[in-house]
């Protein structure tokens, strides 16, 4: 009856804004890091502990197959496994969500639900966690109806109408009646369990369909734009308001590379593409949650700021190797922790104002911007004016050089530019003339600097030849019209040099790891973006339908694909991929008055 471990990454996520937690096409809990996204993964299946387990399965007699989908418009995992024999069962896993009290009721919980669908179906329920990152075993004391679990931070606790020894011991028995689990916090639970379960599963449902329903979605592609947009909302840490770029760590972006890392914390960056992305479909509460983290944050007297933060504000991220795990399909290590928070990368300061920049104008919001945040954007701007020209680690990342990168230097413009423009919306105009002619200045010396006459296109760097994908992004910004023949002829640069196949490399010149071996999810979806902005429309929309059948069987996307497979490889689900997707979709799609 055992069960292979995870071995791909067709693995649904469930979650509710505190953490959260990847199930395998069988329903079995293979990550989870506890209690919040960047604790200790008490469920590790997924990175191969050394001794095994860290994983809570639902084990079939005689399995055969099985099949798997959310309930529609929520974060609601359904999983049918089918035994030999026409038996069936039905398992339901959720983290509970819903308002309440003038609040969110979003506790570090997990509930499942065993129906029976058919049959005599003989199943073995198996919760093994493990604690301090694969190392080590937790004890366990058992009562009458639960199982705890004391792990190095935080108690686990498994409540369940199933007979306790059964569970406690893993022991086979017929599914004759409808089953409950709740694992969370040490605390008793003052209601019948099976009424618990079942008025949570109702109400999380209600929220999740309430929150999908006031979405300004597209006419087109309604579907996979709203499992991204419920992806993107499930990233966000709504203790803080941090939004981490992937759930995982350590999951390589192609096999055997030593391209791994740890994404379980807040790029700045990643998380202002998010807070775009939800604004464009009218989700705007993730905007001020975050805003709410960028000013919590505590950072230098002239407001400099790190590329990267952990989710409760921590400044560092000390990276270190996790020896009781072999790592995703034994390719290790697995690592915690990330050491670019000690890199210079100059497009953060841009990120943050324009994540910020739909305070001050959108007047549906309760607490829209006024001149106290305005002025608390500045240092910002300021910083963004000194160092727009100078070397730094640039959007890849790089460990081992430093450039003046045109991406960078072009955020740097957009500090400046949206400030002006936030100015002017205030009122402020001595702000806004200073922040205008200061943009006008960056501009002039970024056209001047990162257009490569010769070769016909922007460069990724002042002076450069070469190019990567996040030129994509010129036009996007308002740097340069879709129009201009610069961003057409880096365009079509870009799709001769850049693009392989189905999909685009971020960039082919070897880094510190060598050559990149995979296509980089979100720069495919820049692409698609800008064919369609450039008027090649036919040929974005046809590679954007390849693209979202490279999605897995429940619509998630991780960072990479194999140019030929297209297998998933890189940390899971990808904040930064299903950004692009929703933005891509948003271009591509006819209007609502087309289909009147």
């Amino acid at each position: 009856m055992t069960q292979p471990l995870a071995s791909s990454l067709d693995l649904g996520l469930v979650g509710n804004g505190t953490f959260g937690a990847l199930y395998d096409a069988r329903g079995r809990l293979v990550w989870s890091c506890l209690p919040g996204f960047d604790g200790d993964p008490a469920f590790c299946a997924l990175l191969s502990p050394k001794q095994g387990h860290g994983d809570w399965s639902i084990e079939l007699d005689d399995f055969e197959r099985s099949e798997q989908h959310y309930i529609e418009n929520t974060a609601i995992l359904r999983t049918v496994l089918f035994d030999r024999h026409g038996a069936s069962i039905e398992i339901t896993d959720f983290a509970p969500r819903w308002r309440q009290h003038e609040r969110f009721y979003r506790p570090v919980m997990l509930m499942r639900r065993i129906r029976l669908l058919s049959g005599s179906p003989r199943i073995r329920v198996l919760l093994r966690p493990l604690a301090d990152w694969g190392a080590r075993v937790p004890d366990s004391t058992w009562g009458s109806n639960h199982i705890r679990f004391p792990l190095s931070d935080f108690t686990l606790r498994a409540t369940s109408d199933v007979p306790i020894r059964l569970l406690r011991e893993g022991l086979p028995f017929v599914v004759d009646r409808d089953l409950h689990f709740i694992l969370g916090p040490d605390e008793t639970l003052t209601q019948p369990l099976a009424e618990f379960v079942r008025e949570a599963l109702q109400r999380t449902t209600t929220y999740w369909r309430e929150w999908v329903r006031y979405l300004s979605i597209p006419l087109d592609f309604q579907e996979a734009v709203i499992r991204s947009a419920i992806t993107l909302k499930l990233c966000q840490y709504e203790d803080s308001g941090g939004i981490i770029a992937a759930m995982t760590t350590s999951i390589p972006e192609a096999p055997d590379t030593a391209r791994n890392w740890d994404y379980r914390y807040c790029w700045l960056r990643d998380a202002a593409f998010v807070v775009r992305a939800l604004n464009r479909l009218g989700a705007t509460r993730t905007m001020e949650e975050y805003i709410r983290y960028i000013f919590n944050l505590t950072v230098a007297d002239d407001g400099d700021m790190q590329p990267l933060y952990g989710i409760a504000f921590e400044h560092t991220l000390t990276e270190e190797e996790m020896p009781a795990l072999e790592g995703y399909r034994g390719m290790g290590p697995v690592r915690r922790g990330n050491l670019a928070y000690v890199q210079r990368q100059h497009d953060t300061y841009g990120s943050v104002v324009l994540a910020s920049t739909q305070l001050f104008f959108d007047r549906r919001l309760e607490h829209p911007g006024d001149q106290a945040t305005f002025e608390k954007l500045e240092p910002l701007g300021e910083l963004a004016w000194k160092l727009y020209d100078q070397p730094d680690a640039g959007l890849w990342e790089f460990r081992g050089k430093a450039h003046v990168h045109t991406y960078s230097a072009v955020m740097c413009w957009a500090a400046c530019d949206r400030l002006s423009r936030i100015a002017n919306q205030l009122g402020l105009a001595p702000r806004a003339a200073h922040w205008s002619e200061r943009a006008r200045t960056m501009r002039d010396r970024i056209l001047s600097e990162a257009w490569n006459v010769e070769a016909g296109h922007f460069a990724d760097a002042f002076g450069g030849d070469r190019l990567d994908a996040s030129l994509l992004l010129l036009a996007d910004l308002g740097f340069v019209t879709p129009q201009d023949p610069r961003f057409v002829g880096t365009v079509d640069a870009i799709g001769r040099t850049l693009r392989h196949g189905d999909g685009l490399f971020r960039y082919v010149t070897p880094d510190d790891f060598g050559a990149p071996e995979t296509s980089f999810t979100i720069c495919t979806f820049w692409y698609i973006d800008a064919l369609a902005s450039i008027g090649r429309e036919h040929e974005a929309r046809t590679l954007f339908e390849t693209l979202l059948s490279r999605r897995n069987h429940l619509g998630l996307l991780s960072e990479d694909l194999d140019f030929e497979t297209g297998e998933a490889w890189g940390n899971f689900p990808q904040t930064y991929s299903h950004v692009g997707l929703i933005m891509a979709a948003m271009r591509l799609s006819r209007s609502w008055q087309e289909a009147a």
